[in-house]
């Protein structure tokens, strides 16, 4: 009787589990559905999207979008900020790992280094790396070292006088970056900007988060290290050093090395200021990407939500949830 009733309990345990766990074909159908129907998606629409592991691409899709407008893997384009978190992938690998940045990489790509009056539209591809650094031998500003202010100084600071890349043009700086990430990683630099400059599909990028996932790249080891917290609206003590963040005052997101710790579900991120959106899953085994450029509602004071990055967030987070639950979600 005991053994029958243990056979039994086996047998629906396995069977809950199996229910509980969606299999792939459930997680890309979930996926597609939010990416085509939920309200949030179909306002970023139209985009490429990408969900991979260290095997490779696992579903994707183009939602929304005609002839022309359709954008797929292969469809160049800015990813503005997604930059930083490549330009952070080369300084890990570079000093050989997480547990090797000195104190002077840390505050540099966390953003509490003071290094804050870089202006991205005063660099352009035929500068340098030093050339494009207001902060060249400068003392940092007082009124920001030690707190996170969300400015492209730092990185590029830190890559004129830190890493000694200063007489660095574009295509030589893209040639840096490439090699520590590996030139199977096709992104480059239109500009000298490592928080900005970066250009390619979403094939390219899609590259370096295998990588990273794989542990090939040794980002792996530092996502979500050295997070600090980074909306001044919401960080509390001893955690409220942020002085401004271009987070949405409704979000306590940290920013850690070269790329976001989202509240919720702790996804790493770096979302671009075009809508170039790629992220990782906070137990590291899983990428995705929503890729598009939009300029409408770039500079928006009055709804936050509308800016281009995050409204790829709000349809990438949703495309996330679908996957690992196999279920649309529809808002």
């Amino acid at each position: 009787m005991r053994r029958t009733t243990a056979l039994v309990l086996t047998t629906l345990a396995t069977a809950t589990a199996a229910l509980a766990s969606p299999d792939q074909n459930q997680r890309t159908q979930a996926a597609r559905d939010t990416a085509e129907r939920s309200a949030a998606c179909v306002a970023a629409q139209p985009f490429y999207w990408e969900i991979g592991d260290t095997r490779g691409t696992l579903a994707s899709g183009s939602s929304g979008g005609q002839r022309r407008s359709v954008v797929t893997a292969q469809t160049e384009m800015m990813i503005a900020s997604a930059s930083k978190w490549v330009y952070a992938s080369y300084v890990v690998q570079k000093r050989g790992g997480a547990d090797r940045l000195t104190a002077a990489d840390i505050d540099h790509l966390h953003f509490t280094s003071g290094y804050t009056h870089f202006k991205s539209l005063g660099c352009n591809r035929f500068a340098t790396v030093g050339r494009c650094d207001p902060d060249q031998g400068k003392q940092p500003d007082p009124a920001t070292a030690g707190q996170f202010d969300y400015n492209g100084g730092h990185m590029q600071h830190h890559a004129d006088e830190v890493m000694g890349l200063g007489a660095l043009n574009a295509e030589a700086f893209t040639s840096e970056l490439h090699s520590q990430l590996g030139t199977d990683v096709g992104l480059r630099f239109r500009s000298p900007q490592p928080a900005g400059g970066g250009y390619g599909t979403a094939a390219d990028y899609a590259v370096l988060l295998r990588k990273i996932v794989s542990g090939q790249l040794l980002m792996r080891e530092a996502l979500g290290t050295h997070a600090v917290c980074a909306n001044p609206q919401t960080c509390h003590a001893p955690d409220n050093t942020a002085v401004y963040t271009p987070v949405p005052s409704s979000m306590t997101w940290h920013y850690a090395i070269g790329h976001w710790v989202e509240d919720g579900d702790q996804a790493f991120s770096s979302p671009g200021a075009f809508g170039f959106y790629p992220w990782i899953s906070a137990d590291k085994t899983t990428y995705g990407i929503v890729a598009r450029e939009e300029f409408k509602g770039l500079m928006s004071r009055s709804d936050e939500l509308q800016r281009p990055a995050f409204k790829s967030v709000d349809c990438g987070r949703l495309i996330r949830k679908a996957w690992f639950s196999g279920q649309p979600v529809l808002d």
